[in-house]
């Protein structure tokens, strides 16, 4: 079983990271994208031991105590697999 989370900053967070990928996207040519805001991905193998349960209660409380900062930023897990 693997967990998968993604954590973004929070929509009224400025995201100067986002902001230059968007300017160099655009010295690129690439047109039509209005804005882009960076983010973290993890992949966390689980022990199969584990229930799906008890991996979502885990997992939900490491993104939010060690992966991010929740004044900042949000975060989604899934459990997969």
């Amino acid at each position: 079983m693997k967990a998968i989370v993604y954590v973004t900053l929070k929509p009224s967070v400025l995201d100067p990271q986002g902001k230059a990928i968007h300017h160099s996207v655009e010295s690129l040519g690439f047109g039509g994208i209005n804005d882009i805001r960076q983010g973290k991905y993890f992949e966390v193998a689980l022990d199969d031991s584990v229930s799906e349960a008890e991996a979502l209660e885990a997992m939900e409380k490491i993104a939010n105590d060690v992966l991010a900062n929740p004044v900042i930023e949000d975060y989604r897990v899934e459990i997969v697999g």
